[in-house]
């Protein structure tokens, strides 16, 4: 489920480290203090990363309740960005990189060309 996340309509990530001892009150509360009390989106994942980068939690509101989502990976790490302390929205191709363990922003990506013309 959560390798595809098409059945989500936007997905965000918690940057920096996440206690994942915390449960659904506690990780929406953190959910809360970025969106301003708007943690109640429908269809909308918010992902948590901890120290060790091999496990992520999510939440997702579904109109009676939350959804608890726990993902460990075997003998692979997450590249989990920890540089802001803020939620950040990910694009679709961003999510799959995460899943995948790669990094959500590429130093490096491929430019369109657009050829001259030659008459």
């Amino acid at each position: 489920m959560l390798n595809d996340a098409t059945c989500f309509k936007n997905v965000y990530i918690a940057c920096g480290y996440t206690d994942l001892r915390s449960g659904i009150d506690r990780l929406s509360a953190i959910v809360s203090e970025f969106t301003h009390g708007n943690v109640f989106e429908p269809d909308t994942l918010y992902l948590f990363c901890g120290r060790r980068c091999d496990r992520i939690k999510g939440i997702v509101w579904e109109g009676d309740g939350f959804l608890l989502l726990y993902k460990r990976l075997s003998g692979n790490k997450f590249q989990w960005p920890r540089s802001q302390e803020e939620v950040m929205q990910l694009s679709a191709q961003q999510f799959r990189w995460l899943m995948e363990g790669l990094t959500i922003s590429p130093k490096k990506s491929v430019k369109p060309v657009h050829p001259k013309r030659v008459v």
